[in-house]
This record gives structure tokens, C-alpha cells and sequence, in this order.
């Protein structure tokens, strides 16, 4: 009896230091309630969740149109600068490694100033009745 005891004690060591250490591997990249540019997130909507990541590749000196994303979403820079520019001015630059809480319902567009390709993997927390992305109707220059 004494050597089931000690083992299941082992065991309940080993497993809480499994879980200690793979606690300590995990790294917070990004916690927030705000966007990049300061704004506050909305709320999640009442409604069927649905999650999309994507890998976005923007070529050297390429520009995304003018957009907004109608849910929250966060991506991380894997390769490149990417500049992100909103409608009101406000600028973000992203080297690899970055990462970016993005703006909700706000037009904005993203450029590769760069001589190397764009990598972005983007996470969207969205809806089913929310499109991820929209693309303003008449582009600006």
C-alpha cells in the first residue's frame, strides 16, 4: 500500500510541475481591451461565434485597400515592416514579432515600404452575421 501511495504522490508532483513549466513556456504576446490606436473594443455580440485566422502576404511596396474589420481581431508579424495607416492619420509601424490589436469599424489600410514580402497571420473573432472585412466602395488615393 505504501508503494501505491508513493507513487500516486509522485505522480501528482510530476503532473503539477508539467503544468508549472508549460505555464512558464507560454509568453503573453498581447493583452488588451483597446485597439492600436487607444479606442476601446466593442463588445462580442449575442451570437454564433466564428473564428477565422488568415495569412496575409502583402509583395515589396504593396498596399492593402482601404478596409475595416467589423469584429475584433489581432494579428502577428512574421516577416516584413508593415505600416498600418488609419483614416485619421495615426500610423503603426510592425517588424517580426509584433504584434497588433487591430481597429474595429474604423477605415484603415496597411503598406510594405520593404524590398521583402509582407507576412501577417491575422485572428479574427468574429460572427457568423459580421463580415471579417470590408472594403471601402470608392478607394482613396
Amino acid at each position: 500500500m505504501r508503494v501505491c501511495i508513493a507513487t500516486i504522490m509522485l505522480l501528482a508532483v510530476l503532473c503539477s510541475a508539467t503544468a508549472a513549466n508549460a505555464h512558464e513556456a507560454a509568453q503573453v504576446l498581447a493583452h488588451s481591451e483597446k485597439s492600436w490606436d487607444g479606442a476601446t473594443l466593442p463588445p462580442y455580440p449575442d451570437s454564433q461565434p466564428r473564428v477565422t485566422v488568415l495569412k496575409v502576404t502583402i509583395p515589396p511596396k504593396g498596399k492593402l485597400p482601404w478596409h475595416k474589420h467589423e469584429v475584433i481581431n489581432a494579428g502577428y508579424l512574421l516577416q516584413g515592416e508593415l505600416t498600418v495607416v488609419s483614416a485619421d492619420g495615426k500610423q503603426l509601424l510592425l517588424k517580426p514579432g509584433d504584434v497588433l490589436i487591430e481597429l474595429v469599424n474604423q477605415w484603415h489600410y496597411g503598406r510594405n515600404d520593404g524590398d521583402v514580402p509582407v507576412e501577417i497571420v491575422v485572428f479574427y473573432a468574429g460572427t457568423k452575421d459580421k463580415s471579417n472585412t470590408v472594403l471601402e466602395e470608392k478607394q482613396r488615393e
